[in-house]
């Protein structure tokens, strides 16, 4: 029997054909190529409309251990969701299309899981991160956005929303497969959302280990982000997640027994 990959990394798309012509696909099979740990990378295509499926799809024909999943548009939450659940790895990375953190920063996070960390995120808040070329306004609104998720949902976490998480996997298949305010539904536009701070705020309830990491990170200029629009609703979805944990929406434990190590 074939022994799982040390690591399953999972990539959303949709709509990327900027950021694959930028070669950001190529970047990450640059730093995978000569790493002695085993992997595979599963790309999860959010319902794309630009022509972009068919290049990925042709890269990953090309490159052995990647895999390509496609999926009706239902948001990053679910297309994230997809490829968690996708994952045989012994542990799983998921990572933005555009390589804004670049894959390599992943060095940073593996030792943490070698200490038996349930999860490791990457963050652009805390001491020895770097950030590049963001705009004033996407800081001022991040830094907002971080400080009502403090209040409202998660303490002790300055950056959830950095798109560079760490999990054991069988950590990340239990936290997205209970997933309430972000379930799977239809989505008309590109939105990111708050998932994020529902998967974080499971592994709090259930007193997961969790470490934050600084990292490299460096805007990417996009139009899907609608600041104002995407933040409201994000805070919307905040409420959500609160008034869903008082409603008794989110029981049952993590069965640590699932973990490899059982921690």
């Amino acid at each position: 029997m074939t022994a799982p990959p040390f690591l399953s990394i999972v990539i959303p798309a949709y709509n990327e054909q900027d950021n694959f012509a930028a070669k950001a696909l190529a970047k990450v099979t640059r730093y995978l190529k000569p790493r002695k740990w085993s992997y595979e990378v599963i790309i999860v295509d959010d319902g794309s409309t630009d022509g972009s499926i068919e290049n990925i799809q042709k890269f990953v024909a090309q490159n052995p251990h990647w895999r390509l999943i496609k999926n009706p548009h239902l948001g990053k939450a679910q297309t994230v969701a997809t490829g968690i659940m996708e994952a045989t790895g012994e542990n799983v990375l998921f990572t933005d299309f555009d390589q804004a953190t670049p894959l390599s920063e992943v060095e940073k996070l593996l030792p943490f899981i070698k200490k038996n960390y349930h999860i490791v995120i990457g963050s652009r808040e805390v001491q020895g991160s770097k950030r590049e070329k963001e705009p004033w306004y996407r800081h001022f609104m991040g830094r907002g956005f971080n400080f009502i998720v403090s209040l409202v949902a998660l303490r002790g976490i300055h950056d959830t929303q950095c798109g560079f998480k760490l999990f054991k996997t069988a950590v990340a298949k239990d936290l997205f497969g209970r997933l309430v305010v972000y379930s799977q539904k239809p989505e008309k536009a590109a939105f990111t959302g708050a998932f994020d701070v529902e998967v974080l705020y499971l592994a709090q309830k259930q007193k997961l280990r969790l470490a934050e990491v600084p990292v490299h990170w460096k805007h990417i200029k996009t139009s899907r982000v609608n600041p104002v629009k995407d933040s409201l609703r994000m805070f919307v979805d905040l409420l959500r997640i609160r008034l869903t944990d008082v409603l008794g929406g989110y029981q049952s434990p993590f069965d640590r027994s699932q973990s490899p190590d059982g921690r």
